[in-house]
């Protein structure tokens, strides 16, 4: 009998009503017989019972996992490119402090790809789009590739590398304004106005490594949900740099730059008072993944002086709260001190962040399935056809 039991037990292991029991039985959910003690009443087989208790339980944690992992929660995929740990950001394994010192982002991309590090062939790339907005031309050149270059589902791996090469090199033409040739962190040199040898493209390199890859960034994400459709590189690529361009990511810089224009009409101190008594934030400090400071404005800042404004800002915000500049200081501090155009934090943002991009579009298309998540839906209730509820 110890396999039966009653439905004032079964509720409790349950934790529903009756009434809820009952229809879990007429449902066929949980099997049900009478009682040979007393035939009104019904016994309900206790392996039902407790499979059905587990199914809610886990239903339960996960949809509490799914609900916290949408801000900075749970982990929500697997991937091999990138991850952050104990304060530290690593490409495949390989500390990304280091890899700025020496790497590229050429190789950099081929790293995040899963490569061997070999340069590949690119195909043909056409010319840059014209205009003088750096990232209406970025928009048009991933637009114009994504409208007629095939889905990536499917696809050779040596196939999608030589897109990905390509893909890289079309987001640096657009940004740099025309069709160039050698290293990327070079050529945007070049066409921001940097003389040879003053160091101006070798921290553009370092930024472009840097900013490569973040783990699983709004942007980043949007790659890959466009990519387990089976859509091509580019579509992915459109797709990360449509997120990318909101105020709360790739426009952290322009946010920046607002904080830096109250510092220096009211002073630092009086421009970080006002802010904290408003409860606004100071942008470009603080990390929620890096609580002892984010490692990739240390490593782009311990390169270069930030002009006086921004190095007084930032004494005056550490000093204030203790946050340490985030890599949207470091980015707009260099292109202050190497006097690049005003866009130029997104735009290094763009072509950097592109190779992790396509990196993931490729994991997603070759280890991934749909990425199809379920809404909680918190509308008004739903009617039947016939105008009545339908409850």
């Amino acid at each position: 009998m110890t396999d039966w039991i009653g439905a004032e037990e079964a509720c409790a292991r349950l934790n529903v009503r009756s009434q809820t029991l009952y229809a879990y039985a007429s449902r066929g959910r949980v099997a049900a017989r009478p009682d040979p003690a007393d035939p009104r009443r019904s016994l309900y087989r206790a392996a039902d019972v407790a499979g059905l208790a587990e199914r809610k339980s886990r239903g339960r944690k996960a949809a509490a996992v799914a609900a916290g992992a949408i801000a900075w929660g749970e982990p929500v995929l697997d991937s091999a490119i990138t991850t952050v740990v104990e304060g530290r950001l690593y490409y495949r394994g390989r500390e990304v402090v280091g890899l700025a010192e020496t790497q590229t982002l050429e190789s950099t991309a081929r790293l995040l790809r899963g490569g061997d590090g070999a340069a590949l062939k690119r195909s043909a790339r056409g010319a840059a789009p014209d205009g003088d907005d750096m990232r209406a031309r970025a928009f048009a050149a991933l637009a114009a590739r994504a409208g007629g270059d095939p889905p990536a589902l499917g696809r050779h791996p040596l196939a999608l590398a030589v897109e990905a090469a390509t893909l890289l090199d079309v987001l640096a033409d657009a940004v740099a304004g025309a069709p160039g040739s050698g290293a990327i962190h070079e050529r945007l040199a070049l066409a921001w106005g940097c003389a040879r040898g003053d160091g101006g493209a070798d921290l553009i390199r370092r930024a472009l490594v840097l900013l490569a890859d973040h783990e699983l960034n709004a942007s980043t994400f949007a790659a890959r949900v466009a990519a387990s459709t089976g859509a091509s590189l580019a579509a992915s690529a459109l797709a990360g740099l449509a997120a990318l361009s909101g105020p709360r990511h790739g426009g952290a810089g322009a946010a920046m730059r607002g904080l830096l224009a109250e510092a220096i009409a009211l002073g630092p101190q009086a421009a970080i008072a006002a802010r904290l008594a408003q409860d606004r934030s100071l942008p470009g400090f603080g990390h929620t993944l890096y609580p002892e400071g984010d490692p990739r404005a240390r490593a782009l800042l311990a390169h270069f002086e930030p002009p006086v404004e921004l190095a007084a800002l930032r004494a005056a915000v550490e000093g204030a709260t203790g946050q340490a500049p985030n890599v949207d200081f470091a980015l707009v501090a260099l292109s202050e001190a190497l006097n690049l155009p005003k866009d130029a934090p997104f735009a290094l943002f763009a072509v950097a962040r592109c190779a992790g991009w396509i990196a993931h579009a490729i994991e997603q298309v070759q280890t991934g399935g749909l990425i199809r998540p379920r809404a909680r839906y918190a509308g008004v209730a739903p009617m039947s056809s016939s105008g009545g509820s339908a409850n």
